[in-house]
């Protein structure tokens, strides 16, 4: 199945840290696309002109943002060269460059959205009450706003081939596997770590029935959330049914904590995983072991990416 990711990019080096990701994650691997999106700050359209060509418009702009608007021009053909010199071809990338009309974060949430798209990718600028790139507030926008899209924040230089997966069998975790999996289909060079921490009060988090068998059926529950196992068990199924082979899956040890973002940060530096991989819910539904720890680790993670699937 094709995969598809918008990439926002601005032409930092924390764009060059996102295309580096890329193509270390998706090195010579056929079905997937990479839309690269490059919002030139500048100002917004004029009320009633916003049926207007770019073209036209670019004709009324100050002299900087016209050259802000070639120099992203530029740097979508470098991009394009950089990709293709670590295994994406120019063929799977699509490239766009436009100018404001809602401001940067705007365009990019309402592109995710439009879009169809599997996940959005964005770099960003270090550790710190999620310092955005680009005008500093599109990372924080789409954290705050894309619930219904998975994010994929990249800080640093990081190792694209090794993914952290923290498992219980909640829906939202168990969506996180299955994202991984898809993502990750066919992928000879990728390495998956369950790490299952449980609740030093109160046990482990208990399914969420009616989401789970709404999503995967009543069969597929049964079979894999009712065993002793199950917390490994389930995200290893949908794992592998998505068409990951079972020997790039391991295992981590069981540990019991109080606040969950200690010790996945920890494990993320002692497995040399670069990506941690998290499933959370909706403002509306904060509860169980997870809840609010996807923030807590994005917010004090570096070096590091953090997916997060909603």
């Amino acid at each position: 199945m094709e995969r598809k990711i918008l990439a926002a990019v601005d032409g930092s080096v924390f764009s060059f840290n996102a295309l580096r990701y890329l193509g270390q994650l998706f090195t010579d691997l056929e079905g997937i696309v990479v839309h690269l999106l490059y919002v030139v700050p500048g100002p917004p359209p004029a009320i009633g002109a916003e049926w207007v060509e770019e073209r036209d418009r670019m004709l009324s702009l100050p002299k900087e943002v016209q050259a802000r608007y070639r120099g992203a021009r530029r740097f979508m053909e470098e991009a394009v060269l950089q990709l293709g010199r670590r295994g994406i071809a120019p063929g799977q990338v699509e490239c766009r460059v436009q100018l404001t009309r809602q401001g940067v974060a705007a365009d990019i949430v309402n592109e995710a959205r439009r879009g169809d798209y599997d996940a959005l990718l964005l770099g960003r600028r270090g550790v710190g009450g999620l310092e955005a790139m680009i005008s500093g507030s599109v990372s924080e926008s789409a954290v705050r706003q894309c619930y219904d899209l998975p994010l994929w924040i990249v800080d640093g230089k990081v190792n694209a081939r090794r993914f952290l997966l923290p498992v219980d069998t909640s829906f939202n975790s168990l969506k996180a596997a299955d994202h991984l999996g898809f993502i990750l289909q066919g992928n000879p060079y990728a390495e998956i770590v369950l790490l299952h921490l449980a609740a030093l009060m109160g046990g482990d988090t208990a399914p969420d029935w009616e989401e789970l068998r709404e999503l995967w059926g009543e069969e597929w529950c049964e079979a894999n959330l009712r065993g002793p196992d199950s917390v490994h068990a389930a995200p290893e199924q949908l794992l592998i049914e998505r068409g990951v082979a079972p020997e790039r899956i391991s295992r981590g040890r069981k540990e019991g904590c109080l606040r969950p973002h200690g010790p996945i940060l920890r494990h993320s530096v002692s497995a040399e995983c670069g990506t941690i991989v998290l499933g959370r819910r909706s403002q509306s539904k904060k509860r169980g072991l997870f809840a609010g720890v996807s923030d807590k680790v994005l917010d004090l993670a570096n070096e590091v990416a953090v997916w997060l699937v909603g």
